[in-house]
C-alpha cells in the first residue's frame, strides 16, 4: 500500500499537460543538413517507428567490409569503421569527411598529432587515441618485414618501413637503422624530433649508440614534412659530420634517405657519399 500511495503521488494531477523534461535527441528534417545533430533526422522503419537515418548503418558497414574487403571502400568508410569504437551510437560519416577534408587522405588523418586533431570539431581524446592505434598496429607490421632481415637484400621492404612510418609527419625525424657485420637490421630508433624545417641530429651521440650495439653499418634516413625530399645544404653538411665521427671508428654508412610524402631521395644516389 506504501507503495501504490508513493506512485500516486508522483502522478501529475488530472487534466495537467505534461511535456519531457529534456528535448528529444533527434528532430525531423526534410534533407541532409550539416545542421541536424545525426546530418539527416529521422526515417520510418518497416514497422513504423521513427528511427534515426543511420540506424543500422554500422553493422551494414562492418558485413560489407567482411565481406568484400577495404578494396571497394572509400577513405571516409574506412575511417568510420575506425571512430566506430571511440564514438557510440551516433553518425560518424560527418566527423569522417571533415578529417579527410582537414588533413587531405587517411595517412594525414592517422598520423595528425593531437593538437591539430583536437581542432576538429566533434574530435576527443578517445579519437584521438583510437588514431594512435591504428598508427601502431601499421608501423608493426611494416617494421616485422625489416627487423632481423638482410637490409640490402629487402631495400624496397626497408622504404616502405620507412615511408609508412615518416611521409606523413608534421615534423621532421631523424631515425637510424643499425646493421650488424652481416647487414641485417638489428635496430631502428628515432634519434631526434624536430620542428616543421629542421631536426637537431648529434653525431657522437650515434656513433655511441652504435658502439653499444656492436654495428657495423648505418642507414639514415629522414622526413621533409614539405613532401620535397630534395637534401638541403644542412642536409648535407650533417651527413658529412656523422660519416666523419663514423669513419674514425670504422663504421659505414651506407646511405642517407630523405623521405618525402611521395618520394624519395638517396645520398648516395646523388653522389653525397662516397
Amino acid at each position: 500500500m506504501l507503495g501504490l500511495d508513493d506512485l500516486d503521488a508522483r502522478l501529475p494531477p488530472p487534466g495537467v499537460e505534461t511535456r519531457p523534461a529534456s528535448a528529444p535527441r533527434f528532430r525531423q528534417t526534410d534533407r541532409l543538413s550539416p545542421e541536424a545533430a545525426a546530418g539527416g533526422g529521422l526515417v520510418a522503419g518497416d514497422d513504423g517507428q521513427a528511427r534515426p537515418h543511420y540506424w543500422g548503418h554500422r553493422e551494414r558497414l562492418r558485413q560489407r567490409f567482411l565481406a568484400g574487403g577495404h578494396e571497394a571502400m572509400p577513405e571516409y568508410e574506412l575511417l568510420e569503421m575506425l571512430l566506430f569504437n571511440a564514438i557510440p551510437r551516433i553518425d560518424v560519416k560527418p566527423l569522417a569527411k571533415r578529417l579527410l577534408a582537414a588533413f587531405g587522405d587517411l595517412n594525414g588523418v592517422i598520423a595528425a598529432s593531437e593538437a591539430r586533431l583536437l581542432e576538429v570539431d566533434g574530435v576527443t581524446p578517445k579519437v584521438f587515441c583510437q588514431l594512435r592505434l591504428a598508427e601502431a598496429v601499421a608501423h608493426r607490421m611494416a617494421r616485422a618485414k625489416v627487423m632481423q632481415r638482410h637490409v640490402l637484400s629487402s631495400w624496397d621492404a626497408l622504404m616502405e618501413y620507412c615511408k609508412t612510418v615518416m611521409a606523413h609527419r608534421g615534423t621532421e625525424q631523424f631515425r637510424v637503422l643499425y646493421l650488424d657485420r652481416k647487414n641485417v637490421l638489428i635496430a631502428d630508433e628515432a634519434q631526434a624530433e624536430g620542428t616543421v624545417d629542421h631536426v637537431p641530429v648529434y653525431p657522437r651521440e650515434i656513433v655511441k649508440r652504435a658502439l653499444e650495439l656492436d654495428a657495423s653499418a648505418l642507414i639514415l634516413v629522414h622526413n621533409h614534412p614539405s613532401g620535397d625530399p630534395t637534401p638541403s645544404g644542412e642536409d648535407i653538411a650533417m651527413t658529412d659530420r656523422i660519416s666523419e665521427a663514423c669513419g674514425a671508428v670504422g663504421i659505414a654508412i651506407h646511405d642517407h634517405v630523405v623521405i618525402g610524402k611521395e618520394e624519395d631521395a638517396s645520398f648516395r644516389e646523388l653522389g653525397f657519399l662516397a
